[in-house]
């Protein structure tokens, strides 16, 4: 265990910090861009994706001359017999939206570098794949756990299936979104925002990128908010260490499929 917290993490804050670029305007020219869009992208998703409440998006629909447009984005998501997927597929296409679509414009047009270097990296990365794996197997047991609470299988899944209804085709579409989504989300905090801060923070910018991850979770069960300070901490430093979101984003994806599974079985549908 020392050996592991020795090369996973004591190894990783030692070369960011080491890493720490000098104070001056290029430096701070680029936190500023850095957190300004990660707030940008966070006001977008929380109002404009929000998948309940299309009031939002449809009245600035409306104010910019597209009423029929607003009218159909209303009816989609609240009045329409398939509202359910349409509510889930407006809310995944939000995120990706603004998990990677706005921060890579930023990272390509405005700051003029590579994605790459905001935890794109795939070779080089293979090593960790075995920590990985290693905490999936640790996490399991709490996971299975936290599956017979009532409210979490009040939240889970998020796609509704009415009774009698296969999980095909609208269930697993959902999941392949749902995914999706969850590789935005690890590209957004342990990438643009994590890689995006550390030049000029170092380790210190893992922190910073927990506070707003810990806070998308005021939502969700009172133990999986609790357990995402420290899967920020330990996505974050894994993330750091390997320059790479890949392998996070595959844990993240797993267990979010056997949440959905583990909850879909609690009521029955296998």
């Amino acid at each position: 265990m020392h050996t592991l917290w020795n090369r996973y993490v004591v190894d990783v804050r030692a070369r960011a910090n080491a890493a720490i670029e000098p104070a001056g305007d290029a430096s701070d020219r680029r936190v500023m861009i850095v957190l300004l869009t990660a707030m940008l992208c966070l006001l977008l998703i929380r109002f404009a994706g929000a998948s309940y409440d299309a009031r939002w998006l449809s009245s600035l629909l409306g104010a910019i001359g597209f009423d029929d447009l607003a009218e159909r984005l209303r009816f989609a998501l609240e009045s329409s017999p398939d509202a359910r997927i349409y509510r889930r597929v407006y809310w995944a296409s939000w995120r990706i939206f603004g998990y990677v679509i706005v921060p890579a414009a930023v990272i390509r047009g405005v700051l003029g570098e590579r994605l790459r270097d905001f935890g794109g990296r795939v070779r080089g990365t293979s090593s960790y794949g075995r920590i990985y794996l290693v905490l999936l197997v640790l996490l399991a047991p709490f996971v299975v756990f936290a599956s017979y609470e009532p409210a979490f299988q009040a939240k889970y899944p998020y796609y509704e299936l009415v009774p009698g209804e296969p999980l095909w085709p609208w269930f697993w579409a959902w999941e392949v979104l749902y995914a999706l989504q969850f590789v935005s989300l690890e590209f957004f905090f342990r990438g643009f925002l994590l890689h995006g801060l550390a030049r000029r923070y170092g380790y210190t910018a893992i922190f910073i990128m927990m506070a707003p991850y810990m806070m998308i979770h005021f939502q969700k069960p009172f133990l999986e908010a609790l357990g995402s300070i420290v899967a920020g901490f330990v996505l974050g430093t894994l993330a750091l260490g390997s320059r790479t979101i890949w392998w996070g984003a595959l844990a993240h994806v797993s267990v979010a499929l056997s949440m959905d599974l583990l909850s879909l079985w609690h009521r029955g549908g296998f």
